[in-house]
């Protein structure tokens, strides 16, 4: 470097002054302009394909009549839009069945849901903000059982359930959707950032118990995390397959995954194979309906409860 060049950079270092070259430097990695990779934009582009593909795939197939769906690629759309005929057909096969199915459904996903972020929510604000025996050792427990998948505890919890009578019923899909360890360890992670406590010892100095200070003071702090625990737990229940199956073996009590599964095993075994396909897929289609709508809807609510619990305060 030229000895003048030498002796401004020194300067500048010592006066806090920037340097030309400091401030190109700056300029290359400032958030306002950021490096583009093209490596990581087209991993994005197939990641977001094969993504899409399938529900797209669905989409255009569930709109083809049944001549249309034998006849035709599976992402081409067929010579006539059928969608509409499609759904009636779905809902008036076998008795209307498909109806129960999407009530059962619903039933399992309101009542559980609801039910399991309450409990989540009620468990998480004494893990973060009560002390009480046994509290380091419940939260070990609490840990553990996350790592440990459901399907895993199906057939112990089969066993259990025959021995109460209670299979067959809609209680033995219902009483294990309202443990949910992950949501319960989501709270807790929400309440001890999101609920001062300086607001709940106030609460109490005023009177108020520990019940009512949780449901008046801490609940409506925690709103955020509820959405975004109510909706994995929305996700996990609208998806269960294999509890149900083993469960259940009554169809009217069969959840829509069961149902559709039936129907579907049903079109490889019967002569219309064509009919029973085409149902299968406008049903798929009709079933993910919900979840998308959830998700868009409470979207806000979900990113602010993930940052929520992102960001130490």
């Amino acid at each position: 470097m030229h000895p003048i060049s030498s002796r401004r950079a020194e300067a500048g270092k010592a006066s806090g002054t920037p340097t030309r070259h400091s401030g190109r430097a700056r300029r290359l990695y400032t958030v306002g302009n950021p490096r583009k990779s093209t490596t990581l934009t087209v991993m994005t582009a197939l990641f977001t394909l094969y993504c899409l593909l399938p529900l797209v795939w669905l989409v255009i197939n569930a709109t083809k009549s049944q001549a249309d769906f034998v006849s035709s690629f599976g992402l081409a759309p067929g010579r006539e839009f059928a969608l509409w005929d499609n759904i009636v057909e779905v809902f008036g096969y076998q008795d209307g069945i498909f109806s129960r199915w999407l009530l059962n459904t619903v039933l399992y996903v309101v009542v559980g849901a609801t039910v399991s972020t309450f409990l989540a929510a009620l468990g998480g604000y004494a893990l973060a903000k009560l002390d009480f025996t046994g509290k380091r050792v419940f939260l070990f427990v609490v840990l553990g059982s996350i790592s440990v998948p459901g399907i895993a505890l199906a057939i112990p919890q089969f066993l259990l359930f025959a021995q109460l009578g209670m299979t067959n019923t809609p209680w033995a899909i219902l009483l294990p959707s309202f443990i949910n360890p992950f949501g319960l360890y989501l709270m807790w992670v929400f309440t001890a950032e999101a609920v001062p406590t300086g607001l709940l010892e106030a609460a109490k100095i005023d009177g108020a118990g520990e019940f009512r200070t949780f449901l008046q003071i801490a609940l409506p702090l925690l709103a955020p995390a509820g959405v975004t625990v109510l909706l994995f737990s929305f996700v996990s229940i609208w998806n269960n397959y294999f509890l149900p199956l083993i469960m259940l073996k009554d169809p009217a009590w069969y959840p829509l995954t069961v149902g559709i599964s039936q129907w579907n095993k049903l079109g490889s075994t019967a002569g219309n194979g064509a009919l029973i396909q085409n149902l299968v897929i406008t049903s798929s289609l009709l079933t993910i309906i919900p979840m998308v709508v959830a998700f868009l809807g409470l979207q806000r609510y979900w990113r602010s409860g993930l940052s929520l619990g992102a960001v130490k305060g």
